[in-house]
């Protein structure tokens, strides 16, 4: 397990996946470790339940040609953090509907480059399809009618059908931005204006519907494949976390939506900046212990942050990020066993967490434990 766990890391911290693709039905696997291969089709496998199989096809990962477009007329797609974390995030909401036994994972194959590009435009006589407000008039529009969806993000679940696989779910990201950056001129100054979660939540359920209409009429959708829209709100451009979810409906048939439902996640840096308050106090003087006594033993740290994800109160995630200036492979292997045994004392039990030891010239070595489990595994990175 330990093996595979480290190879994954290793996969996915090497790998970018990107590219295009159409949608279209293959056949399904039936081996969920390492993946099971027709003249048509392959999965990817998984090393564990709690991981969907990927989907690939003549030999190619199917990617989303639509994944991570932003709107491309302000600045609302810098936060790198977004997109990650709404991506992992859809997938933990899809979960409760779509079950990894089931269904394969397979990146969004419906919303082509030139649809999710309209529909994050503005409205306009030439762009009908736009989600955001049109323009009206008036100079002040920005300030006004500010363009509340940024992003959007497709996940299709698949199933078996026969020896084949069809579209058995469809979960939908729509990225909202509670900051919403512009400029009165080209190449001026940036603007941005706040807008409240109340007026966020009422734009996003209206955008859900016009969605998961216009999705129904979509080849390979049929009137009562299950549809999930999440609305995710969007951290501003300086943010050194990701998003959070706040809001989730499922179409179970035709156009109708269901109860919607709130979700309640919050996202923090730790240590925290410029006077914050703690979101958990308890975390926080955890975390603060754990960094304390790595700093204090081996002085040539660069800095300890963590990132903290936080569902109805309660901690689920951290992810932690040791800068050094270590270069002797010794050196690194002493330091990760002692940064496992300090997180095993020090950070809090139960929830997952994922430690990073990096230096400038690349990531050294990881450290990490999966949630409900009580050992941390580790991972140093070799010169050869």
């Amino acid at each position: 397990m330990k093996k595979l766990l480290a190879a994954g890391v290793m996969l996915a911290l090497v790998v970018t996946l990107a590219g295009c693709g159409k949608l279209s039905f293959s056949s399904d696997a039936t081996d969920s470790s390492s993946g099971t291969a027709t003249s048509k089709y392959q999965t990817t496998g998984t090393v564990d339940s709690s991981m969907y199989q990927g989907v690939i096809k003549n030999g190619r990962y199917q990617t989303s040609s639509a994944r991570g477009l932003t709107i491309t007329t302000n600045t609302q797609g810098s936060n790198t953090y977004n997109i990650k974390s709404m991506e992992s995030g859809l997938k933990s909401i899809s979960m409760t509907h779509f079950s990894t036994s089931k269904y394969d994972l397979e990146e969004g194959q419906l919303i082509s480059t030139a649809t999710a590009e309209n529909w994050l435009a503005r409205q306009s006589s030439s762009n009908p399809d736009g989600l955001n407000p049109a323009k009206g008039s008036g100079a002040d529009y920005q300030t006004k009618r500010p363009e509340y969806l940024a992003t959007l993000l497709e996940q299709d679940y698949m199933v078996a059908n026969g020896n084949s696989l069809k579209l058995g779910g469809i979960s939908i990201a729509l990225g909202m931005n509670e900051y919403y950056y512009y400029q009165k001129k080209a190449y001026g100054a940036t603007y941005s204006t706040h807008i409240d979660t109340p007026t966020l939540n009422k734009a996003g359920r209206a955008m859900a519907a016009k969605v998961v209409a216009r999705l129904r009429k979509m080849k390979g959708v049929s009137n009562d494949t299950p549809i999930v829209v999440a609305l995710y709100k969007n951290a501003d451009q300086d943010a050194l976390v990701g998003g959070t979810f706040f809001s989730s409906v499922t179409s179970k048939s035709g156009t109708q939506l269901g109860d919607w439902k709130t979700i309640n996640e919050q996202n923090q840096v730790l240590p925290v900046v410029e006077n914050e308050k703690a979101l958990n106090t308890t975390v926080a003087n955890d975390f603060s212990n754990f960094s304390d006594q790595i700093e204090n033993f081996f002085p040539t740290l660069a800095g300890v942050t963590a990132q903290t994800h936080y569902e109805s109160g309660q901690l689920t995630g951290m992810n932690i990020t040791v800068n050094t200036q270590f270069y002797g492979q010794t050196e690194i292997e002493s330091f990760t066993q002692y940064v496992a045994s300090s997180a095993q004392k020090y950070l809090p039990s139960g929830s997952k967490i994922e430690i990073t030891i990096q230096s400038t010239s690349g990531i050294q070595a990881f450290v990490a434990r999966e949630s409900g489990e009580k050992s941390f595994y580790t991972h140093v990175f070799g010169s050869y």
